[in-house]
């Protein structure tokens, strides 16, 4: 990610705690505010709670909890005196709809690619590191996206309980997943001077070795003088070329290390 590249960050609401003043109507609720009840009167489809606010609160026997409920008494009986959270608040019809499940932080409609979470980390595999930043579903930190170098084990980068920032890549609601990222909140490495280096070394090792080549070959007075000589210059030019291209496989096989070495430079630049 640029500098210049804008972030979103966004705060978790403080849905757990109860206001310092109870609300007294309805027009001073909000959804996901956190209110205490009394269960008044119970129903077959659910409850009636008392919340201070002069209207009754229903809660359905689907909002009793996250486990399925056949009866409403097998979780409430009249005076207990609950905590809910405001699920719909009708000011016309003077309703309001309540809930003991507690709602999520962040809902699908709020999210948004770019956007910056704090999250713990919550679990950890082989492949990345699930975090949750208070949505339905844990978002997924790639291995690849835990750090800009080479990360073998996510064990290496974070643990289970840590808290992390993290960047929305992209979701889908119809998969259920979030893909984050922490990676792209830190800062590149600076690899533009060992990138430059690679270049200048891969291009001085494609400049052919006249000097040495030359050093090897007889002239034509030289070869002249050892056939008058009786000289085997033929087995000892067959010599000569084996050395050169031994010299020249090795310059061959040191060129391709210099090309992984800067493809795997570029590679941790542009990444």
């Amino acid at each position: 990610m640029s500098e210049n590249d804008e972030l979103t960050t966004v705060e978790t609401p403080e849905v757990e705690t109860p206001l310092a003043t109870p609300p007294q109507s309805l027009d001073d609720l909000q959804p996901k505010m956190k209110l205490t009840g009394i269960v008044k009167r119970l129903e077959l489809y659910g409850a009636f709670l008392d919340v201070g606010v002069g209207v009754d609160a229903l809660i359905h026997i689907s909002k009793l909890g996250t486990e399925h409920v056949n009866r409403v008494a097998d979780v409430l009986k009249e005076g207990d005196e609950v905590s809910v959270w405001v699920d719909k608040v009708d000011k016309k019809r003077q309703q309001l709809m309540v809930t003991m499940i507690e709602p999520l932080s962040v809902e699908w409609r709020d999210l948004q690619e770019g956007q910056v979470y704090t999250g713990t980390v919550s679990r950890l595999e082989t492949y990345g590191a699930f975090i949750n930043i208070g949505a339905e579903r844990e978002g997924l930190v790639h291995i690849s996206e835990l750090s800009h170098d080479y990360v073998k084990q996510p064990s290496e980068v974070v643990k289970v309980g840590d808290e992390v920032q993290v960047q929305v890549l992209g979701y889908s609601k119809r998969k259920r997943r979030i893909d984050l990222s922490v990676k792209s909140l830190m800062e590149k490495p600076e690899a533009q001077e060992s990138v430059a280096a690679v270049v200048e070394y891969k291009q001085e090792m494609q400049q052919p070795d006249f000097d040495m080549e030359e050093e090897d070959m007889p002239t034509a007075m030289e070869i002249a003088l050892r056939r008058a000589m009786g000289d085997d210059f033929p087995t000892s030019n067959k010599k000569s070329r084996q050395s050169r291209n031994r010299r020249q496989r090795s310059r061959d096989k040191e060129r391709e290390r210099q090309e992984e070495l800067l493809n795997r430079t570029l590679y941790v630049e542009n990444n």
